[in-house]
């Protein structure tokens, strides 16, 4: 691929170099008497004459040649000095040379975005291997005020478009999650390991309608009863919930089902070997995975604890979800967003006395953006 691009560098400088000669000639001849310019201009008619009288054929001219020709045309009567081309020839050559101008200077297509946005496009790809293209977008649209579609973001991104897996969903769940989002909680364990190799369970307990995470414990021995009292720490005593989705795993036993009725919340199994019926948990799940577990190494129960600790934060404060608008789960901090959306009016430009602030999270595995105003 890169031998045509050079050769075409060559004939662009070749040509480039021709009509500089060419501009040269022009003006010495300007300089010099008009006696000896019409001496000279009947000698090369002669000559023309010449090879006309014998029918030689003229050889190709070459681009320089042509633009040359094209610009002399405008200084005098080209059409009785014309004598090697058509007048229509050098006409066509005209149009062409018009055409390639206007295609130059069109420059068909959107503009593209400025140089600080797609440096911060490319840094935030960079920076959070785990984000795709609408995570950015909307990281970008949420916290920042550049409103930019994943489309746009595609076009600017550093690396292979990122592959999206094939949602399935039952249809009837997915109606009944619909209506009763707001009324909903769900929860899951998931399974970690130490470095030690040591099996540590960890529960998550989420409300659907905001994606927001209630409770996140970790213990190595999961029972009936400490399940209970993870639900009596994660449900407040004025809860609006009225659903609780778990699958048919041992640990949630017919005695523990119970005393969450006492809760005011009625437990709806999900069906055998039918993780769709518990999707948005089981989503949250492979969340977790993706963006935390699959890239750190707990050394103890209570250092996972702490990392998920973190993760939670940043989930329910700092990370965009598509499915909200994009949003935060936490309603204070959709308010922070709105302040910060409305320092900016422009759309592709970054407000003025303010500067971009990256603030790390887990270390560095993912970074929260917010606008911070420059000191003076």
């Amino acid at each position: 691929m890169q031998r045509p691009r050079s050769s075409a560098l060559k004939g662009l400088a070749a040509t480039a170099l021709d009509l500089s000669v060419e501009f040269l000639r022009f003006l010495r001849a300007a300089a010099r008497s008009r006696g000896s310019l019409v001496a000279e201009n009947l000698f090369l008619r002669k000559q023309l004459a010449f090879y006309r009288e014998h029918e030689v054929k003229p050889r190709r001219l070459t681009d320089a040649a042509r633009i040359a020709m094209v610009f002399c045309s405008l200084c005098l009567n080209w059409k009785q000095a014309l004598t090697i081309v058509q007048p229509e020839t050098l006409i066509r050559w005209h149009r062409r040379g018009f055409k390639l101008f206007w295609r130059w200077k069109s420059k068909p297509g959107r503009p593209r975005l400025p140089r600080n946005i797609r440096d911060l496009i490319a840094q935030m790809a960079k920076e959070n291997p785990t984000w795709g293209q609408g995570r950015v977008a909307s990281e970008l649209s949420l916290k920042l005020g550049i409103y930019v579609s994943p489309r746009t973001v595609r076009a600017y991104w550093p690396s292979e478009p990122d592959r999206q897996c094939r949602r399935t969903s039952s249809q009837h769940w997915q109606t009944f999650v619909h209506n009763h989002a707001r009324a909903i909680v769900a929860c899951d364990f998931l399974v970690a390991v130490t470095a030690r190799f040591r099996v540590l369970y960890v529960l998550v307990v989420m409300e659907v309608g905001t994606r927001k995470i209630l409770h996140c414990n970790v213990t190595a021995h999961p029972t009936a009863t400490w399940t209970l009292q993870q639900f009596r720490e994660a449900m407040p005593s004025d809860h609006q919930c009225k659903f609780l989705i778990h699958d048919r795993d041992s640990i949630f036993s017919r005695s523990l089902d119970c005393e969450l009725g006492s809760f005011g919340l009625r437990v709806l199994r999900t069906p055998v070997r039918v993780p769709q019926g518990n999707a948005y948990c089981e989503r949250l799940v492979g969340t977790i995975r993706r963006e935390c577990l699959d890239f750190l190494i707990p050394l103890c129960e209570s250092h996972l604890r702490m990392m998920l600790k973190e993760w939670v934060r940043h989930y329910n404060q700092g990370r965009p979800h598509m499915s909200l608008g994009p949003g935060i789960p936490a309603d204070n901090a959709n308010e922070e967003r709105a302040i910060q959306r409305s320092r900016t009016r422009a759309r592709h430009r970054l407000p003025a006395h303010c500067r971009i602030k990256a603030k790390p999270i887990l270390g560095g595995l993912h970074h929260e953006y917010s606008l911070e105003k420059m000191v003076a």
